[in-house]
């Protein structure tokens, strides 16, 4: 059993087998006055709690249990790249951040991201240590009270109080590294067409060149069932998969098709 919290691929529908988990131990600090830039605290300095990522501070599970209101936090962490992500751009990325975040790699500071819900990412190859130990910092301003961010249904109270809940800040899903080739699939849109046996796959590419291809193939039980090519990749790619006997998902009887996606170039796998 693994000792890292949430050690699962964070996106099941958008995974690559090049990545390494950042979850678990990272130090923790209550930034109470907003002056913790000032102060250095984006490298170099340890921060004088624990906690367990990517538990928010307010929950249990965290090791915490801060329940009281957090506008600001710091978290640090030192970590070396698996050799495995090697030779290929160096993505970190962050499931969710509660609200407004801003991350170091190596005392530079590499994205910022406001909204509490949505995932982001930054390419930190330029930045990170391929052979040695390297240090990760993120700093989240989260005032509730503010009146001009989005809450949910967060308490802006210090309890919570019919449907608003204890509020959740900072760090709350799993951050983690990703290898990428330069030429990279971004984002994969899958468009039904049940009664035709049919469905559009709209593949994103990023850096396409001449000689790059698109491959597309609906798998059941690990066998391939339908598989459609593209020659030429562009920017935006959509593939057409004719579906033979489609099973469809229905209430008491789940199924669902797997889906691989790949550039090519010759007989050479450019992502996967």
């Amino acid at each position: 059993m693994s000792s890292i919290p949430r050690p699962e691929h964070p996106r099941p529908d958008f995974e690559r087998k090049a990545w390494q988990n950042l979850n678990g131990e990272w130090q923790f600090g209550v930034d109470s006055s907003k002056s913790g830039l000032e102060k250095g605290w984006h490298s170099g300095v340890d921060l004088p709690l624990t906690i367990n990522v990517p538990f928010c501070p307010e929950s249990s599970l965290s090791g915490l249990g801060m329940t009281d209101f957090l506008e600001a936090v710091w978290y640090r962490r030192r970590f070396s790249v698996d050799p495995a992500l090697s030779g290929r751009r160096l993505l970190l990325h962050f499931g969710a951040v509660d609200y407004d975040a801003r991350a170091w790699v190596n005392g530079k500071e590499v994205v910022r991201h406001r909204g509490g819900y949505t995932p982001f990412e930054a390419d930190i190859t330029e930045v990170v240590d391929m052979t040695s130990e390297n240090e990760l910092v993120l700093y989240a301003d989260d005032d509730e009270r503010s009146h001009v961010q989005p809450l949910g249904k967060q308490s802006s109270r210090l309890k919570s109080y019919g449907c608003c809940y204890t509020r959740t800040t900072g760090i709350w899903q799993t951050v983690w590294l990703e290898a990428v080739p330069a030429s990279r699939v971004t984002n994969v849109t899958v468009w039904p067409d049940a009664p035709n046996g049919r469905a559009a796959v709209v593949v994103d590419v990023d850096a396409p060149h001449a000689g790059l291809g698109v491959e597309v193939a609906a798998l059941a039980d690990g066998d391939v069932v339908a598989a459609a090519k593209l020659v030429q990749a562009g920017p935006t790619n959509t593939v057409i998969l004719d579906v033979p006997d489609p099973v469809l998902w229905e209430v008491g009887r789940p199924f669902l098709y797997d889906l691989r996606v790949r550039l090519v170039e010759g007989e050479t796998v450019v992502d996967e």
